[in-house]
């Protein structure tokens, strides 16, 4: 959710009228950050997944499913264990927007070995099982990206009624009712209000109902002259939804600025690919995806800042909300395709460049701070702008887009990160695994490889929104850069520098494996770490391991620029459907999914850890090519097929308590869904809770992340 600051919470009256100071001494933050740590270097690959789930009550005998309020008990219990070891843990727990959610982390973060890949499934099981263990027999907690009766009349266990009439209401929802934001920090509560006020009027969420036969139109609560609208009009029905998340740490500030730009065109097609939440206020709905739901549940521009009225009081017209898709890249290989006008702040900017700040970056963080503080506390207020972030990090954390640019903590042994943020929560601790794992691998490859997918920020747009159209993964098409020449030849030259250093050493981040023929060979007792070996998984700019030590890691000038001068530019982009970007068209793209089979070939990698990364590709490329459904779609056809359902685009109680009940079974690995997963899906992996002894071994050697 961003940053939770303790203290007081000051009045909206009071956050405006400080909104400069926190703009001004947040840039202030933000310049004296970037030159103590613009050059930091040798940061290895640390990575981490976020995973958020939903607390349901089960009543069996009214065959009732609600959302459990019951997040701030369990987290407290949660969190004994971090309070008593916090190095220790197994995984760390922290609160989330809904008071019937939780954010669940790995307890430290995954590193540099192949055979981490191999961890993160058994450590998603964990926390499942460590959140279980707390409950009571008719709950359960699910990974699911929205509870389908949200906002529909008594959804919440105890049952809360909303108080839209009630001046000291937070939300002031129809639907929504405070008592389901989490009550444990004030920072929901505020932004809730905030939010609204600063608007001038309640968040305006509309989702198009899916019309079946017997569709009643108008929808209940529709706005004038929009019949066919489900009407959301609280920032629960978008921030009470959940999600995957990634943060990636890179070697030095350029690698990070070079993957925020290569991920961005990723975050529509992976946004489709896990699409999972068709269903909104007990209604089917056109769309399969939260983003649009939550980009309109926080969005705090008033009329004139939304072109609907003359700017008298606004400075800017901003054409999208503060959690939405990304507006800039931050790399020079990105500029050109920086092809949307940009509004940013001019006296931010100008005072960036002033402090040194380059082009780039400047109108970045000038364009974040067009967006006024909507939460602020009154410890908080007055800062050392040399040691301390708040500032910084209050409007960072409030602009939610698909990439998060992260500078490095002040006094911290972190480096500078990017967070991967389009991915919908999965049912199963496999699918949410292989997603991750997939994003991770994707990374190296894009840095080993020196891949391009820089697309216009217009493209990448229009494909955000064609990403959450109903079934998109089968049936829509995507802007996506064609493979080049140079890209093929690198792609294949790597692989061949790899494969032919047969005593070199292939790892994550230099502190292990591989040499580089592409066995499945267990035996890793004997391998010595290379400082400057072949085919890194760091992928800090080449795939020989030979850096140049400057700021830029480019590699020894081979292929470096990361243009494709063999295409006609307007003949770099094709719409291709997921099947295509993830599998392959001949001529015109390799395929996500071969491009990352090549790479493992140059990687040695034990034979459990091969085994569950095999699995893992066979499950992205089969949903990709269609041959299993989406998390939505599965949804939709078990509503549509359900004996109850009426064809009127109603999710009923009962409809909503056979849904998650059959979730249950799934996630349980006792209900198998071959539509959804294939036959037998929970049994296939070999994940593990340990690194086996002899590479625990060659990490403690090598004083690699892992800690004892």
């Amino acid at each position: 959710m961003g940053l939770l600051s303790e203290g007081s919470p000051l009045s909206w009256e009071e956050t405006k009228a400080l909104a400069d100071h926190v703009r001004e001494h947040g840039v202030n933050q933000f310049i004296n950050l970037y030159h103590r740590l613009k050059d930091r270097q040798g940061d290895i690959l640390k990575w981490g997944d976020e995973v958020e789930y939903i607390i349901v009550k089960f009543d069996d005998e009214q065959k009732v499913a609600r959302v459990a309020l019951r997040a701030q008990d369990l987290l407290a219990q949660l969190n004994e264990k971090e309070l008593a070891d916090p190095k220790g843990v197994k995984s760390l727990w922290r609160p989330e927007y809904g008071a019937y959610m939780i954010e669940g982390t790995p307890g430290k973060p995954f590193g540099g070995l192949m055979a981490h890949f191999n961890l993160v499934e058994a450590n998603m099981r964990y926390r499942r099982e460590e959140v279980t263990e707390l409950l009571a027999k008719d709950e359960c907690v699910m990974s699911i990206t929205n509870f389908p009766r949200l906002g529909a009349p008594n959804f919440t266990y105890p049952l809360a009624q909303p108080r839209p009439e009630d001046p000291i209401s937070a939300a002031r929802s129809l639907y929504f009712p405070d008592e389901a934001i989490f009550p444990g920090h004030p920072r929901f509560k505020t932004l809730t209000r905030n939010i609204r006020k600063r608007r001038g009027e309640k968040v305006s969420i509309k989702l198009k109902v899916f019309k079946d036969t017997k569709t009643k139109l108008p929808v209940e609560g529709a706005p004038p002259g929009e019949p066919d609208v489900v009407l959301l009009d609280a920032m629960g029905f978008g921030m009470g939804c959940c999600c995957l998340q990634l943060t990636f740490q890179a070697c030095n500030i350029t690698e990070a600025r070079r993957l925020y730009d290569q991920l961005a065109p990723l975050c529509p097609i992976m946004l489709a690919l896990t699409a999972a939440s068709p269903i909104y206020r007990g209604y089917l709905t056109e769309s399969d995806c939260r983003w649009n739901v939550i980009s309109s549940s926080v969005d705090c521009r008033t009329e004139e800042e939304r072109g609907l009225a003359p700017l008298d009081k606004q400075k800017f017209r901003i054409a999208k909300s503060r959690y939405d898709s990304i507006d800039s890249y931050l790399s020079p290989e990105g500029a050109k395709y920086n092809d949307v006008p940009l509004t940013y702040d001019e006296k931010v900017y100008k005072r960036l460049v002033e402090g040194g700040i380059d082009h780039l970056l400047a109108q970045h963080v000038a364009h974040l701070f067009i967006r006024d503080t909507v939460s602020l506390f009154s410890e908080k207020v007055h800062q050392n702008d040399n040691e301390d972030t708040d500032h910084f990090e209050n409007i960072q954390s409030t602009n939610w887009q698909t990439m998060r640019f992260k500078p490095p903590p002040p006094n911290s042994s972190i480096g500078w990160r990017v967070e991967f943020r389009p991915c919908e929560a999965q049912i199963s601790d496999f699918e949410n695994a292989a997603i991750v794992c997939f994003v991770v691998l994707l990374t190296r490859v894009i840095l080993s490889y020196q891949l391009n997918f820089l697309t216009p920020i217009s493209k990448v747009d229009e494909n955000m929104q064609t990403a959450q159209k109903r079934d998109a993964c089968r049936k829509e098409k995507f802007w996506f850069r064609k493979s080049s020449k140079t890209t093929e030849q690198r792609a294949a030259k790597a692989q061949a520098q790899a494969q032919a250093k047969t005593n070199g050493k292939a790892t994550l981040n230099g502190n292990g494996l591989a040499n580089g023929n592409g066995s499945e060979n267990g035996d890793q007792e004997e391998q010595q770490p290379l400082t400057n070996g072949t085919a890194k998984m760091n992928g800090h700019g080449n795939t020989n391991g030979t850096t140049n030590g400057t700021t830029n890691g480019t590699n020894d000038g081979a292929d470096s620029d990361h243009t494709d001068t063999d295409d006609e530019e307007n003949e770099l982009f094709q719409l291709l459907s997921i099947n295509e970007i993830f599998n392959g068209k001949p001529n015109v793209f390799p395929g996500l999914v071969p491009l990352i089979r090549s790479y493992l070939q140059s990687m040695e990698v034990d034979t459990d850890t091969h085994c569950t990364i095999e699995q893992y590709l066979r499950f992205i490329e089969k949903r990709a090519a269609g041959e299993l459904i989406t998390t939505a779609t599965w949804m939709r056809e078990q509503v549509l097929s359900h004996p109850d359902y009426k064809q009127d685009s109603v999710v009923s109680e009962r409809i909503n308590y056979d849904l998650l009940k059959r979730i249950q079974g799934i996630q349980e690995g006792k209900q198998v869904e071959p539509a959804l997963l294939g036959q037998g899906y929970h049994s296939k992996t070999k994940t593990k809770d340990f690194i086996p002894p002899a590479l625990q071994k060659q990490l403690a050697k090598n004083g690699c992340c892992e800690e004892k």
